[in-house]
């Protein structure tokens, strides 16, 4: 059994490889940050386990899915869809449109380019062109990824079970969910209410988002979020530029013990 399990969130998927296979590499991948870590504190790396279920969320069937492909573009997004992309990036700090009706409308791109303009500092136009693709492929692919887990015949309750059988199995002290993974993580964990940890630990975490946290199972009840009944601490951290994290602070909405940006 591992101490800790480790929940992913997107650009996760392994194509080619079998879940086992690839829960096992993105483990390996996640050892090294967590080893340079934990040097400071002269204490050895703990056994990690991944849930991995990135497979899961490719368009087609579970069995098919090691060959998808994802695109994501703010031209492939349909009207809903970019109300909701607008939406999160006034949640991060873009300005509102002059028409708020009119929101799916807004010219994606050009908010984004403020937000970069904003927050990135003197960047040349390459390196500022670079990480304004990196961000909308970031918001475009959490909203798709999002959208095949909440809306997708039996693919939210496959992704959780797959999640919860891993917690099931380690029985770890420690859980930490990154970024969509702590979305599937809270949901999982509420919905089997008999799995215990001492500690969740959430990273880059969108509950807060707009257009996700209106998707919560649990729903929200008078704009509050629950912790789940098996978990004894939470802490939540968010990076200052994090896009995915916004807003950053979860303790206004969840029942989080230690909230860091």
């Amino acid at each position: 059994m591992a101490p800790i399990v480790l929940v992913h969130g997107i650009f996760n998927h392994v194509r080619g490889a079998t879940p086992e296979a690839a829960a096992l590499r993105r483990a390996a991948d996640c050892r090294p940050k967590l080893a340079e870590g934990l040097a400071r504190l002269s204490v050895e790396v703990p056994e990690l386990v991944m849930a991995y279920y990135a497979d899961l969320l490719r368009r087609e069937l579970p069995e098919q899915a090691q060959s998808a492909r994802i695109e994501a573009d703010f031209e492939d997004l349909g009207g809903g869809q970019r109300a909701e992309a607008a939406e999160w990036l006034i949640a991060a700090g873009a300005p509102v449109p002059e028409d708020p009706q009119n929101v799916g409308l807004t010219p994606l791109r050009q908010m984004l380019g403020w937000l970069v303009a904003e927050r990135a500092g003197r960047l040349g136009a390459a390196a500022r062109e670079q990480l304004i693709g990196r961000l909308e492929r970031t918001v475009v692919t959490n909203l798709r990824e999002v959208e095949a887990y909440t809306s997708w015949p039996d693919r939210r309750r496959l992704v959780r079970e797959r999640v919860a059988g891993v917690i099931r199995r380690e029985a770890p002290s420690v859980v930490i969910a990154h970024s969509l993974g702590s979305y599937i993580t809270y949901e999982t964990l509420h919905a089997f209410p008999e799995l215990e940890v001492e500690l969740l630990v959430t990273v880059g975490s969108p509950l807060r988002v707009p257009a996700l946290a209106r998707r919560l199972d649990p729903a929200l009840r008078a704009g509050r979020g629950a912790r789940p009944a098996g978990v004894k601490q939470w802490v939540n951290f968010a990076d200052v530029g994090d896009v995915v994290a916004v807003p950053p602070k979860l303790e206004e909405v969840f029942p989080v013990d230690q909230d860091e940006v």
